[in-house]
């Protein structure tokens, strides 16, 4: 009896034993399962009922709540996959690979700003044409050797003060490269930039010129249309002749539409004025029928041969056409805002240059009197306006505005262009850029004779992030993915709109974008993309389009 009370006492230890083994697996068991479901897994939780009737006699409040507890479902959670360098790397190769690009060239640099580690490269040392982003050259050497607070001056000379009757002896305005006598920097307004001006000159009691209103555009010297540029961008706005008296872009806008069947079609110019001549044949088609309008600006010359045939049912058409010689219409129509004003001008309108302003100089005997001046808004402005709508004329300006300013003139017989690329490449050279790694034409890459390689671009992207007084003007004045500029259209998605800071460049089978982003993985990069030898731009666009969209969905760490 004895014996069997026993094995009966030894049997409940025993079993009590397991009970509590069990408890305690079971508890470590859950505690994992939670630890593992914050990542991946779903927790499975298997209460422990098996040891109950052997806790009953001797229940322990501790155990209880905890074995009869019953978890609440957890929802799975889909993990993140973080990308490795690698992956991006052979991503950013079969986006360089594609079939479209067969026949052409690609170049690639992507380095890192917050570590100097270079993530990918792809024939970063060969020469690429590099169209519009030669603008990042310029502007970059502008901002640097004038600043971002630097201002064009346009002076107003005459040989005396205004008499008491308010009248002076002729008016000689003296351009030094000021570009924002033009709409974009007066809220679309193509004439308010002159007519303050003209108020300067009226307030210096102005009333009466009895003599000629001269346009001095003597500042400037060398040929008016850069180097290298192809005839027929000529008659365009992006292929306006360069002066010192810059006016409107150095072009006008030209609307053309659809008048009544068999009746001309409506030709209408901004800003109005008699330096641009129109013979206009086109005439209006019946609804639905075949456009065959056609403008032709002849070189060299301000005639508009407008014909062919425009159908009843056409939308208008509006192109922006250069002007031969601009600073006549600048003078022309600062002539306008003054005789509104009610100055009185006897004499005529004409423009002198470097030989006749030499002639000048040498022929009088007083110095003439600054009545007026006005100064530009500052180059930091100018630098937005020029980098992110990519204006050509701005461009070209700006570096022969840098020659004139910052170049050295004891070298003789240098155009304004040629001192201005000469301060280019100096600057180029001291931030560290290898000499032959720049070819430099023109300030704006409208030339096909320049070439630059994206090991370059990268390295002046990144002084100019890194190293420059001022990287705040540089980096404002680039176009923003999916806000302004030539990038207004471009990066909307959620990881590139208002990340992508890069300048573009686009001509005949040359596509380019060079700048900076955030990866998904907060790590800055500073980037050049240059597509060569490809005819269609859709297919340049999107290579270079892939290629940021991986940068700035990487979510690993290039370390």
């Amino acid at each position: 009896m004895k014996t069997k009370i026993h094995q009966l006492k030894l049997a409940g230890f025993l079993a009590f034993a397991v009970a509590c083994l069990n408890f305690n697996f079971g508890v470590s068991t859950h505690a994992q399962n939670d630890n593992r479901q914050r990542v991946i897994e779903k927790p499975t939780p298997t209460p422990l009922r098996t040891a109950t009737p052997i806790m009953t006699p001797t229940p322990r409040a501790t155990m209880t709540p905890v074995m009869t507890a019953t978890p609440s479902p957890v929802p799975s959670v889909t993990p993140v996959k973080i990308q490795t360098l690698a992956e991006l790397q052979a991503n950013l190769r079969v986006a360089t690979l594609r079939p479209e690009l067969r026949r052409g060239q690609v170049g690639v640099k992507i380095v890192s700003l917050d570590t100097g580690k270079t993530i990918y490269e792809e024939n970063a040392e060969k020469y690429f044409m590099p169209a519009s982003n030669m603008k990042s050259f310029t502007v970059a050497a502008a901002l640097e050797r004038l600043s971002p607070d630097y201002r064009f001056i346009t002076s107003v000379y005459a040989s005396t003060k205004p008499d008491a009757g308010g009248v002076i002896k002729g008016l000689s305005i003296y351009g030094r490269g000021d570009v924002s006598f033009a709409a974009a920097f007066n809220d679309g307004d193509y004439y308010k930039g002159l007519d303050a001006l003209a108020q300067k000159i009226v307030q210096s009691g102005v009333k009466k010129i009895e003599g000629d209103v001269v346009g001095d555009e003597s500042y400037f010297t060398g040929n008016a249309i850069p180097g290298g540029w192809e005839w027929d961008d000529l008659q365009w706005y992006y292929g306006a002749e360069i002066s010192a008296l810059a006016v409107n872009d150095n072009a006008v806008e030209l609307n053309v539409r659809p008048g009544a069947v068999n009746q001309p079609c409506a030709v209408q110019m901004t800003p109005v004025n008699s330096i641009v001549k129109i013979n206009n044949t086109c005439v209006t088609s019946a609804a639905g029928a075949k456009e065959t309008l056609q403008i032709v600006k002849k070189l060299d010359q301000n005639t508009l041969e407008i014909s062919g045939t425009m159908p009843a049912d056409d939308k208008p058409y509006t192109r922006y056409i250069s002007v031969s010689r601009p600073a006549q219409l600048f003078v022309q129509l600062l002539r306008q805002m003054l005789e509104q004003k009610g100055v009185v001008v006897t004499g005529q309108s004409r423009v002198i240059g470097t030989k006749e302003r030499a002639y000048l100089d040498v022929a009088s005997q007083l110095p003439p009197i600054e009545l007026a001046r006005i100064e530009s808004p500052p180059l930091s402005l100018i630098a937005a306006k020029t980098m992110k709508p990519s204006n050509n004329t701005y461009a070209e300006t700006i570096l022969w505005s840098l020659g004139e300013q910052a170049g050295d003139k004891k070298v003789l017989n240098q155009t304004s262009a040629e001192r201005g690329l000469a301060v280019v490449q100096t600057f180029l050279q001291q931030i560290g850029i290898s000499a032959d790694s720049v070819v430099q034409w023109d300030g704006s890459g409208l030339s096909r004779h320049n070439l630059i390689t994206p090991g370059s671009a990268v390295q002046l992207y990144t002084y100019m992030a890194k190293q420059s007084r001022y990287a705040a003007a540089w980096q404002n004045s680039l176009p923003i993915g999916g806000i302004d500029g030539t990038l207004q259209n471009r990066f909307k998605g959620a990881s590139t709109a208002g990340n992508v800071r890069a300048k573009t460049g686009t001509i005949d089978q040359v596509s380019a974008l060079s700048g900076y982003l955030t990866t998904a993985g907060d790590e800055k990069l500073v980037f050049s993309i240059l597509v060569n030898g490809v005819p269609d731009p859709r297919a340049r666009v999107a290579t270079i389009d892939m290629i940021v969209n991986l940068l700035a969905n990487f979510n690993g760490k290039t370390q």
